[in-house]
């Protein structure tokens, strides 16, 4: 998997991997990184992996960056399963990797936009792999989330970012993912914001916020 790695220090003891959406590439949030704010105390690997190249049904077919192909959008996403699990299995292996580098499964967070959201959604709750947080942005849950699916400790961290203006994924769907979390027992930290599909300087302040009180805590 292609992936683009930024440090903040020589010796990070703490990983973020960032994952974009539909038909962009691991580039896509490197340069979100300074309007994070973070404290320079804080020493963490950046991670930007890169989805496949795949044809994309609603799309026409059209080939292009997708974690998994989405075969309709609504009422809601359907989505292969199949290319979904490969996606996860693959960031999975990122995990492990840093883990095998010295960094704290507890002191890795996942962030993700859209289509990544949702694999980041995928991996923090049904993997068993024991992360710290899940930053969920713009996104839903890419399957129904069941008491015998989810293995994430209750502790798990959770921010949901959504756009109330979002036309692509619409707030709904967010919700919906936060309702389905709640229902697993799980807290979730819900912020909307006047945007649509897309981040904005408020929004990353409160994931830059939201990362350092996950790593200094």
């Amino acid at each position: 998997m292609q992936t683009i790695i930024q440090d903040t220090s020589s010796a990070p003891d703490a990983a973020v991997i960032w994952l974009h959406g539909l038909g962009a590439d691991g580039s896509d949030f490197v340069d979100a990184v300074p309007y994070l704010n973070l404290p320079q105390s804080i020493k963490i690997r950046f991670v930007f992996p890169s989805a496949p190249v795949r044809a994309v049904t609603i799309n026409n077919g059209l080939e292009m960056r997708s974690w998994y192909d989405i075969k309709a959008m609504l009422p809601k996403r359907v989505t292969d399963e199949q290319q979904l699990q490969e996606s996860v299995q693959q960031v999975s292996q990122l995990v492990t990797g840093l883990v095998e580098e010295g960094i704290s499964a507890s002191r890795i967070i996942l962030v993700g936009f859209s289509q990544g959201g949702a694999v980041a959604y995928e991996l923090a709750l049904t993997s068993g792999l024991q992360i710290s947080g899940v930053a969920a942005m713009s996104t839903y849950m890419p399957r129904e989330l069941t008491a015998q699916r989810c293995t994430a400790e209750l502790g798990l961290k959770i921010l949901a970012i959504h756009g109330d203006r979002d036309d692509v994924v619409p707030c709904s769907l967010g919700e919906s993912a936060v309702a389905a979390l709640q229902q697993q027992g799980l807290t979730v930290q819900w912020h909307t914001y006047p945007m649509a599909h897309e981040v904005s300087l408020p929004s990353l302040t409160l994931l830059g916020d939201w990362i350092a009180e996950q790593l200094t805590s």
